[in-house]
């Protein structure tokens, strides 16, 4: 990965906690950058496409509150501890 492909996965993030409406946190943060990661290997390529996908797989504040370690992971791909 390249600079600018890290600046399309952390604008996609950002966009997420926008459209929510929720402040940024660690654990939220760590599963949504995950799940930005997958996609962008999975081909997209774009800020708005990786936003579109989080938002409508992570629907609200939930991140935020749950432990990502036990989370089911709806992008796909094996579960990392």
């Amino acid at each position: 990965m390249q600079d600018t492909d890290f600046l399309i996965l952390s604008r996609a993030v950002r966009q997420w906690y926008r459209y929510y409406d929720v402040d940024p946190d660690k654990e939220a943060s760590r599963l949504l950058n995950h799940a930005a990661v997958k996609l962008f290997d999975q081909g997209h390529r774009s800020v708005e496409g990786i936003a579109t996908v989080l938002i409508e797989t992570y629907v609200g504040p939930w991140p935020s509150s749950v432990n990502v370690n036990r989370s089911p992971d709806p992008i796909g791909g094996p579960q990392s501890h």
